[in-house]
């Protein structure tokens, strides 16, 4: 909780309409210039009450206050050093070290995960009967049931696709844990529109975790691990840009250097390699298949880790404007955080519900055939939302889109 950063916040309140828990619930210190407030607090000597704790946690890490900060204040790195320091001092009740253990014992490994598909096809096969118990027993659990998504088939990708046509460039794909695991057809959709714009696309097996839930959620020594092994990963499939196509995992991902700074030797290794969000390294890579038409309406969802936190928002809407046919809707209030935010939806599920209904309400309103998501979480966010409103909207990832215009697939392939 480095106290110069703290003293950049001038309380000017700018950040108060964008942050999501104030506007839920109108409190002061659930606002950032509260959590900041009770940042200098704590740095003066003021124990970390677990109050104090319980406003930290309520934070979903979204960075809209830092997009509408006139000060520049980087409440993206007071946040994430607070929650280290609540994980290292406050006691949890025994039921919240339980799950927090079970979350990320399994989360950040894909084959641990994969081993969750058999329980949740179960789950969604009884899920009408089960659930109003499970709902009362673990509420918490039941949660994570509502948010999984139908499961579809593993998909297998080889570790080399080869560009078609000209070799543009030479990039690596990071598959993600809940990417590859629960959306299978997002990398191999994003494997594809590379090789079709001449890209050779290097995907190396046995990927791990990139360390995203776990330096949201203050384990900066456990998310270490994890970009290490990323970063050596990388290194040894011979690649120096890593396409990533999850929002999440691509804002920890960029922030490598930050994260190894202890350490000058991996922290040069981390500076090395790019990481670059799909539509990002598209849009600088420019267009070279065709687009065929697709005739479809779509709304875009930015995914906060995606618009606030890498800055990433003209590219994808320029990569679906460019589709012949397709009609980009915006969605109103589109910059407020749909309640994913990693694992928030877990460990806040009642908080995370209002603001997925909220969000439900306003992709629905306007009236798109398909909603595109940056964001596994999102997606799954979002969707959940919409069934519990007893609607239904299509879900695709915007890879899923190009590559459906790319190959003159049907818009009835997507979601």
């Amino acid at each position: 909780m480095d106290p110069e950063l703290i003293k950049d916040c001038v309380h000017c309140g700018f950040c108060l309409p964008a942050c999501p828990t104030y506007s839920l619930w109108g409190e002061e210190m659930d606002s950032p210039r509260g959590r900041i407030h009770l940042m200098k607090q704590h740095v003066e000597g003021t124990p970390l009450t677990p109050e104090m704790a319980g406003h930290f946690d309520a934070c979903l890490g979204c960075m809209a206050c830092v997009t509408a900060c006139p000060s520049g204040v980087r409440y993206d790195r007071l946040i994430e050093s607070t929650r280290a320091e609540v994980e290292r001092v406050h006691r949890r009740t025994a039921s919240d070290r339980a799950f927090r253990a079970l979350v990320f014992g399994l989360f950040p490994y894909p084959r641990r995960l994969r081993a969750l598909r058999l329980p949740l096809k179960a789950d969604q096969t009884l899920g009408p009967r089960l659930r109003p118990l499970l709902q009362r027993v673990a509420p918490r659990l039941s949660a994570m049931a509502d948010l999984a998504p139908p499961l579809t088939p593993r998909v297998r990708l080889p570790r080399l696709v080869e560009a078609r046509g000209e070799r543009r460039a030479v990039v690596g794909l990071l598959t993600g844990c809940v990417q590859a695991e629960f959306f299978p057809r997002v990398n191999a959709a994003t494997a594809r529109v590379l090789a079709m714009e001449g890209c050779d696309v290097v995907i190396p097996p046995g990927q791990g975790c990139c360390g995203a839930l776990s330096v949201h959620s203050g384990r900066p020594e456990e998310a270490a691990r994890f970009a290490r092994r990323t970063i050596e990963t990388f290194e040894r499939a011979g690649v120096d840009t890593v396409i990533v196509n999850a929002a999440g995992c691509g804002s920890s991902t960029k922030e490598y250097a930050d994260l190894l700074a202890g350490d000058p030797a991996w922290a040069a290794r981390a500076r090395a390699l790019r990481f670059a969000d799909l539509s990002e390294f598209l849009a600088e890579l420019g267009p070279a298949a065709e687009r065929r038409p697709l005739p479809i309406t779509v709304a875009y969802h930015d995914a906060c880790h995606l618009a606030h936190a890498q800055g990433v928002r003209e590219q994808p809407r320029a990569l679906l404007a460019g589709i012949p046919g397709l009609r980009l809707r915006e969605i109103p209030d589109a910059a407020m955080c749909c309640g994913s935010a990693g694992t928030y939806n877990l460990f806040q599920p009642e908080a995370a519900r209002e603001l997925g209904d909220r969000k439900a309400g306003n992709v629905l309103s306007v009236r798109a055939d398909l909603l595109v998501s940056a964001n596994p979480g999102c997606t799954m966010q979002i969707a959940s939302a919409v069934r519990r409103s007893g609607q239904e909207i299509r879900v695709a990832h915007t890879a899923e889109v190009l590559d459906a215009s790319l190959r003159g697939l049907s818009p009835t392939s997507l979601g």
